[in-house]
């Protein structure tokens, strides 16, 4: 019993020390261990049970935010720039990696106004600003403040080797670049069958050149395989004989713009050296008017854009057909303004029946000019349907059995029948010529006014009626006698016709003694 006591006395001193405030903090320094006292005693001493805190998602981001911008508030970040997007607010946003890590990077307008130099993909910059986390996203990020170029990115400077080397083998020089055909029957182009680098120039070519022949090859234009697969496009290009189906007379390589990584097989040498070794002029339209790589350099011609390679191998046949555009507005015009002088004389001058007769036979004579007009225009549009349908019934077996060899017999077939076409087109028109012609001189030769310019004249009545027997007049009748310049009025003395002309003499005679004799 006594032992029992002094093990419960024990155990309340023990246990108002450990609740004294310095023992508490002596014992949370020692490994806690279970007391082997308590299953003795049979007593049990509950622990208290940790409390849990629940985070909501702002409460808990902010508060890292807030932790990191106290740890890396002033911090120097070197690496290359990459992914660089400007906002049209000001604002830049770029992404500054190295071999192992990357890390978004935003500048905002009012420090971005104070830099010296223009950030690009692939430049080498040191960074300086704080450290923080976007809370939209929950993504870390580098508020900048400030930035330097240490010197070009890896890209920028294999770039610059590249051209530099390139130069110095004289693949720049403007000697060996060659001239454009100024009438290319087909242009072979090099690009992704899926951008809209290649919507962009068919719509432009069809706006412009219609009858231009535009042959797609389609290659990858970006990633690890674009430079072989461009480089085998060019090869296969310049492999192609004259009548073959892949003969082109110009090439454009195209696409569209994108970062220098983006462009990166069009600053590979195999690309920059397929080029140079083509035989056929190339056309580099690659990227926006700022964007400038190797294959520019190295290619006869650089557009500033897929769209102005297209307005540029067009640009001849465009100027011949505003040329003559220009020329039929200025035929059609100086026509229009004869035809209305030739009317306003024609209306000062006084018409008469004959004139109204004449006119009607004009009238007459113009209409079926119209006919044969309208009959030569609907032969010549069926003559073209047939010859339309002949092509398509071509094309479609072209397309069934696809023959490169049938493909170049039909289109020398097709050339022969527009030449065909263009001779009977011309021999209709020279017919029709031919036939107004003679339709006018008929017509002037019918016309009263060519036997006024003989010497004959017209004369008519008082009232306008025309004089055709003397036996139509008396003595002091007012007449208006017509000629082919110009009218005039007299009176008759006397009037006989030729039979009674004819008696007098006769009876004179008879009472002419001098005559019996």
């Amino acid at each position: 019993m006594g032992t029992i006591l002094n093990k419960a006395i024990h155990v309340d001193l023990l246990f108002r020390f450990c609740a004294h405030p310095q023992a508490v903090a002596l014992n949370s320094k020692l490994v806690p261990r279970p007391p082997s006292f308590a299953p003795q005693l049979d007593l049990s001493f509950e622990e208290p049970q940790p409390t849990r805190r629940i985070w909501p998602v702002s409460a808990l981001v902010g508060q890292v935010r807030e932790q990191v911008e106290a740890e890396f508030g002033d911090v120097w970040v070197e690496g290359e720039i990459s992914n660089y997007r400007p906002a049209p607010s000001g604002h830049l946003y770029f992404t500054l990696k190295d071999a192992g890590a990357q890390l978004p990077i935003v500048l905002f307008r009012r420090q971005a106004m104070l830099l010296r130099f223009r950030p690009e993909d692939g430049l080498h910059v040191l960074v300086r600003g704080k450290v923080s986390v976007y809370e939209q996203r929950g993504q870390m990020q580098l508020v900048a403040e400030t930035m330097e170029p240490v010197g070009a990115g890896s890209l920028q400077l294999a770039f610059e080797q590249l051209k530099a080397k390139l130069k110095a083998e004289g693949l720049f020089e403007a000697e060996r670049k060659r001239p454009l055909p100024a009438f290319p029957r087909t242009v072979a182009i090099i690009t992704s069958p899926t951008g809209a680098v290649i919507r962009d120039i068919l719509n432009i070519v069809s706006r412009r050149h219609s009858g231009l022949n535009v042959l797609l090859y389609p290659v990858s234009v970006q990633g690890d395989q674009a430079p072989a697969e461009i480089e085998a496009a060019l090869a296969a290009l310049n492999r192609a004989a004259p009548g073959e189906a892949a003969a082109a007379d110009l090439i454009v390589l195209a696409r569209g713009g994108g970062s220098l990584e983006d462009l990166a097989a069009f600053n590979s040498e195999r690309v920059a050296r397929a080029i140079a070794a083509s035989r056929l002029p190339v056309v580099s339209a690659i990227g926006h008017e700022t964007d400038f790589t190797i294959a520019d350099f190295v290619s006869d011609l650089r557009a500033p854009t897929p769209s102005a390679a297209a307005e540029l191998i067009t640009e001849t046949q465009h100027k011949v057909a505003e040329h003559l555009a220009a020329l039929s507005h200025r035929l059609e015009r100086a026509a229009r303004f004869h035809l209305l002088q030739a009317r306003q004389q024609f209306s000062r001058v006084q018409v008469s029946r004959a004139e109204s007769r004449m006119h009607t036979l004009l009238h007459r004579l113009a209409q079926q000019l119209d006919d044969f007009t309208f009959r030569a225009d609907t032969a010549l549009q069926e003559q073209i349907r047939q010859r339309r349908l002949r092509v398509d019934r071509l094309a479609a077996a072209v397309l069934r059995h696809d023959p490169r060899q049938g493909l170049a017999q039909a289109r020398e077939r097709l050339l022969r029948c527009r030449a065909r076409l263009d001779r009977a087109v011309e021999r209709s028109l020279h017919s029709s010529r031919v036939q107004i012609g003679s339709l006018e001189a008929r017509l002037h030769s019918l016309s009263p006014l060519a036997v006024l310019d003989r010497g004959y004249a017209l004369v008519l009545s008082a009232e306008g009626v025309l004089i055709r027997s003397a036996t139509q007049l008396a003595a002091g009748d007012k007449v208006v006698t017509r000629l082919h310049d110009g009218a005039f009025t007299s009176r008759v003395e006397s009037a006989a016709s030729a039979t009674s002309q004819q008696k007098h003499s006769t009876k004179k005679r008879k009472d002419d003694p001098s005559s019996r004799t």
